[in-house]
């Protein structure tokens, strides 16, 4: 089995969310449905320098687009209780079969990434499949196409691990060890 995964440079990253929109887009999703979402986090604090008086900060800050991660151990896959959740063989995407799915939201309230989110028209859970439809075309997901800093790649996730590491775990996302990702991110400098 070859395993798809994504690549964040959270280097690159600027929290535009072209990504998000090129996604709701693609998708048609409606309002308040998102299959990508970028987070903002920020850490640090301010500090006087007792003899000048003068404040001095060492904040940090960065975005982090995420959507599903489709992970070697999935939490969606592993509780529902159609089987609608499945691991593809050949390249280790995490799909939705929409004719078992019954909506339930036992698979939303188990991923750690918040991936699966409901279709309220059709009552049926929804999330990211990178753009199966345009894989098959040999196109990449809208997400990457449309990244204008170019902070995101996809591909075999051993080669992009080989390529970047195997970091997976920044906040605020949830440990790695969980789910296991496919997903490996570049920390901002400064990051240990």
């Amino acid at each position: 089995m070859s395993q798809l995964g994504f690549y964040i440079d959270i280097t690159k990253c600027t929290g535009c969310k072209t990504c998000v929109v090129a996604c709701k887009d693609k998708n048609d999703l409606e309002p308040g449905r998102n299959f990508r979402t970028v987070h903002a986090y920020e850490e640090g604090s301010w500090r006087q320098d007792r003899a000048t008086g003068a404040w001095h900060q060492d904040v940090l800050a960065y975005h982090v687009p995420v959507s599903c991660n489709h992970c070697s151990d999935p939490a969606c896959v592993k509780v529902c209780p159609t089987k609608a959740h499945h691991k593809r063989e050949d390249n280790g995407l995490v799909l939705i079969d929409r004719e078992k799915c019954i909506g339930c939201g036992m698979c939303a309230k188990a991923c750690p990434y918040g991936a699966p989110v409901l279709d309220k028209k059709a009552r049926k859970m929804t999330k990211c499949d990178a753009c199966f439809d345009r894989l098959q075309k040999g196109l990449l997901p809208v997400c990457v196409e449309s990244c204008p800093q170019r902070a995101i790649e996809f591909g075999e996730i051993e080669a992009l691990r080989k390529k970047y590491g195997d970091r997976a775990t920044i906040a605020p996302l949830p440990d790695a060890a969980k789910t296991r990702p496919n997903l490996v991110i570049r920390a901002p400098k400064g990051l240990k």
